[in-house]
Parts: structure tokens; sequence; C-alpha cells
């Protein structure tokens, strides 16, 4: 391409100076022969005056008088009347430029003059001519090259972005190259990698939480398979009642991967519903009590009965369940679950005996990445990103003891009677 743009530009310049040239030429030869011719004519009219002038003062008009009038590059004829001709200067021997004027006593006076002359001011004007066209050559042979370079470059660069692109690598360069035309694909392949740079977040972001948010589930799904196994050879109604519990533990994995397929939390206005909050409660409750009972822990529960909560029971259970897998994982002694009113929302607060968040993370427990003890740093992140989606909030109220709130839409159920 840049030898292209060389050879296209060098050959629009030859062309321009070709033709400027000749012109050039042209005009200048036609202006230099007519000046001779205007000379030569000038020199026959001054000739003249004097022959007349020496006429007139009764004085000969002689070769050897009137030398001193003639041009010494001139041949110069004179004719008088009633006597001979006599000439001055060397006649030219090749092509002449002539001039005749005639006097008012019958004299004749003839200039010539070598075409040369001519010849010699057009080769000047030619050699002029020449040396201005290389020079422009010569400047047209930069500005090619320069002009080239600036075009071909930025699409070289561009070209590289967007192998990059399709390499897998978003980083969006924001470059600039002064041309408004390769400045615009610039800003189209920087927005196009923001946007493929931000969906492979989203994508990295989606296992993330997937892989988290699956594994509390399965965490209580195999922990109730335990307790069917264990309980085998035991009444049918326990089993019965544990594989009951291992169904809707089931059902509630299936809720969390429909739920990151279809992206739900940006569905909250499709999904939300008004629950009875004490079920979902409830229900962590007894999943997680084996996990507790195992570890010589124990789960209470208290607060205000009948809360009614607006939102999506399913991504409730599994803030819940993270904030309980934290509490077993990292805390220590009872596992409290405590609901209360708020204004105009209703709370569940998690709570344990242990150590607590360390007091240079505090708010920061929110942050993915952001851990005080080994683990991934993304339960409470996703946690609380749950929360949000459903209209509602998590909050750390306490760090020692450590007490999380839940903060949900709702609303307490009159008492009846």
């Amino acid at each position: 391409m840049r030898r292209r743009l060389i050879n296209s530009t060098l050959a629009v310049v030859l062309f321009v100076i070709t033709v400027f040239s000749v012109s050039l030429v042209v005009v200048e030869t036609q202006a230099i022969e007519r000046n001779a011719h205007e000379s030569a004519q000038s020199d026959a009219g001054r000739i003249v005056a004097v022959v007349e002038a020496r006429i007139a003062a009764g004085e000969s008009v002689t070769a050897e008088a009137m030398r001193s009038a003639v041009p010494s590059d001139r041949y110069v004829s004179i004719q008088l009347p009633g006597q001979g001709a006599f000439a001055l200067g060397d006649k030219p021997d090749d092509g002449v430029i002539e001039a005749a004027e005639t006097g008012s006593h019958g004299e004749r006076v003839t200039v010539q003059q070598s075409r040369s002359v001519v010849t010699d001011e057009v080769g000047r004007i030619l050699v002029i001519v020449l040396a201005v066209g290389l020079i422009t050559v010569a400047i047209a042979v930069l500005l090619a090259v320069g002009q080239a370079r600036k075009v071909s470059a930025p699409l070289t660069d561009l070209a590289e972005t967007a192998e990059r692109l399709g390499s897998g690598d978003p980083r969006p360069r924001h470059r600039r190259y002064g041309v408004p035309e390769l400045d615009r694909v610039a800003d189209v392949l920087a927005a196009s990698a923001e946007r493929i740079g931000r969906m492979l977040t989203a994508e990295r972001r989606l296992a993330a939480d997937a892989s988290h948010q699956l594994r509390t589930p399965l965490t209580a799904l195999s922990m109730r398979l335990e307790e069917i196994i264990e309980t085998a050879d035991s009444e049918p109604e326990t089993v019965k009642e544990e594989a009951t519990v291992a169904l809707a533990q089931v059902e509630r994995l299936t809720d969390v991967v429909e739920r990151l397929l279809t992206n739900s939390r940006d569905r909250r206005s499709d999904s939300a519903i008004t629950f009875d909050l004490d079920e979902v409660v409830l229900q962590q409750v007894e999943e997680w009590r084996a996990a507790y009972r195992s570890s010589g822990r124990a789960v209470v529960h208290s607060g205000r009965p009948g809360l009614q909560a607006v939102g999506t029971p399913g991504a409730v259970a599994t803030v819940l369940a993270t904030l309980m897998e934290n509490a077993l994982m990292h805390g220590d002694g009872t596992v409290a679950l405590r609901t209360r009113i708020a204004g105009n929302q209703v709370v569940v607060e998690v709570s344990d005996e242990g150590p607590g968040v360390a007091p240079e993370l505090g708010s920061r427990v929110f942050e993915r990445t952001v851990s005080g003890r080994n683990s991934t740093g993304l339960g409470l992140a996703v946690a609380r990103d749950l929360a949000e989606a459903d209209g509602g909030r998590l909050e750390l109220l306490q760090q020692h003891p450590p007490v999380f709130a839940l903060f949900l839409s709702g609303e307490a159920e009159e008492p009846a009677g």
C-alpha cells in the first residue's frame, strides 16, 4: 500500500510539473523572441534617427562615422539615397532576427541579430525549469513517503489491534492518528474492545458466582444424603423426612442454576413476590442444623413472627445460606437468626459468638477477592449482589461479635382477632 501511495503521488506531481514546464517554456520562448524583434526594431529606429541627424547637419554618413552608433553584436546595413550601401558588424551565419526602418530622407537601415541569442536564453530557461522540477520531485518524494507512512502505519496498527481482539486481548489502546477517518476506526475498535472486555469480565464473574452459589446448596445436599445413609436402618419416617429435605435442596439448586443462566438479577420485577419470611428462615435453620450439630454447635431462631417480605425466596435463601456457611466456617459458638422490623423494612440478623470481622477489613468484607481467612472472597460479595437485586441490602452491623443483617421490603401480618 505504501508503494502505491508513493507511486500515485509521484505520478500526479510529474504530470503537473510536465504540463507546467511545457507551458512555461512555450510562453517564455515566445516572449524572448518577441523581445528580440522589438530590440532589433528599436535599434533600427535609433540608427535611422542618427543618420537623419547627420544628414540634416550636413555631415557625411560613413561606416567609420556610424560605428559608434551600432551595437557590437548587431549586423547593420545602411542604404543612403543616391549612394551605395555599407554594412557594420558581422553577418549572422545561422538564422537571424531582422528589423528594418526607413527614414524621411529615403535612407533605409536594416538590423540583423543571430537567433542563437534567443536559443541561449531559452536554454537557460529550460535549465532553470529542469532544476526547479527536480527539486519539486525530490520534495514530492519526501512528502509522499511521509504521507504514505502516516497513512499505512495507522492501518497496520489498527490491523494489529483487530488481531489482538480476535485473539482474546480486549485491552483498548485509545490511540489517535491525526486522520479523522482513521481516528473514527480507532474509536470503534476501542469501543468494541471495551464491550468485549465487559463481556469477558461478566462471563468470568458469572463463572465465579456460579461456582460459589452452587457450592453452598451442594454442601447442604451432601450433608442431607449423609444423614439418609446414616439413618438407613432407622424408621422409614426419618428417612422420608431427610429425603424430603434433600429434594428441597435439589429444587433450590435447580433454582440457582436457572437464575444464573437467565441472569434473573436484571429481571427482579418479573420474579419478586410477597412471601413468608419465617418459612425461608426456618428452612435454612433446618437445612443447616445437622451441619452445626456435627460441629458441636447449635442454630437458634428468634424474633417477630409473621413477617412478609417482597423479593425472590430463592435469592433470600441463598443469601442466608451464605451467611450461615460463613458462620460455620469462620465463626464459633451458637448461630442466631433473628427477625425484626425496621421502618418499612423487615430484617433478618445472623450472628455468632466467634471473633468476627478483622478491624482492618470493616465494610470491605463485601468486596470481591477480600477475605480474612483463606477463602475465595466471593461469598459475601455475591450475597450482597443478590440482596440488592431484590431491592434490599446486606450490611455488617457489628464486627465483634459479628452481626450481619439482610434488609428487605416487607410488612408484618396483622394479628388475628
